[in-house]
């Protein structure tokens, strides 16, 4: 079965976030496919790469990435939701004429017709948030 995932709530304010990052990890566990993870909201917020973690605090941005490099899923930031929240990647920064981008690898920048089109190409897609 071919999964994705919907995540809208920020890495450390809420649980759904974690939540999302367990339950991707059991379906590849289970031998199903996560092809996409869509963050929008203040989801975005888990691909700043300027973010530090304190050593006994779990670092969900960075196991986000390490499960999407291992198992090639693609990492998606909601476009309108990171220029609100001030995530820019290059292209971006050089769009609006900002000194620096801020979005950490593998996350990209797009659109939401990459939700919609999670929703159309996968078996479910499951949103984690408020």
């Amino acid at each position: 079965m071919k999964f994705a995932l919907h995540i809208t709530c920020a890495p450390y304010s809420k649980q759904g976030n974690l939540s999302g990052l367990n339950f991707a990890r059991a379906v590849i566990e289970k031998g199903h496919t996560l092809t996409r993870v869509f963050f929008s909201s203040d989801g975005v917020q888990t691909g700043s790469q300027l973010t530090v973690i304190p050593q006994d605090e779990i670092d969900i941005a960075t196991a986000w990435s390490e499960l999407a490099i291992a198992n090639n899923i693609e990492l998606i930031l909601c476009i309108s939701a990171c220029l609100k929240r001030g995530l820019l990647d290059q292209d971006e920064a050089e769009r609006y004429e900002k000194q620096a981008s801020n979005i950490r690898q593998p996350f990209i920048i797009s659109g939401l017709g990459q939700l919609a089109e999670a929703a159309i190409t996968n078996d479910r897609l499951v949103t984690f948030g408020v």
